[in-house]
């Protein structure tokens, strides 16, 4: 945005909602992994279905590379700037 012009340029707003569908991905991804390390942890768990947990967070992270990479987005594009909250992802 320009002053109090709204910048709609078809591939500015092209990138930036794949951005925005990716960082919501990328914080479903990101919460299921704890979840997912909060159940490996407690021990609940059978090696299989930690072994499967393990391969299936893998293959996502991988694809996510991907997907960020055909769109020319690096992984800090995704983390939107709350403001006074902070970022929207956590800084690792």
């Amino acid at each position: 945005m320009t002053g109090n012009r709204l910048d709609v340029d078809p591939d500015t707003v092209a990138r930036d909602l794949v951005a925005l569908v990716l960082t919501v991905v990328e914080l479903l991804r990101q919460l299921m992994e704890r979840q997912a390390l909060r159940r490996v942890d407690s021990g609940e768990l059978t090696e299989e279905q930690v072994e499967k947990i393990g391969t299936t967070l893998m293959m996502l992270e991988e694809r996510m590379a991907e997907l960020r990479e055909q769109h020319g987005l690096r992984p800090e594009d995704l983390n939107l700037d709350l403001g006074p909250l902070g970022s929207l992802l956590p800084r690792d």
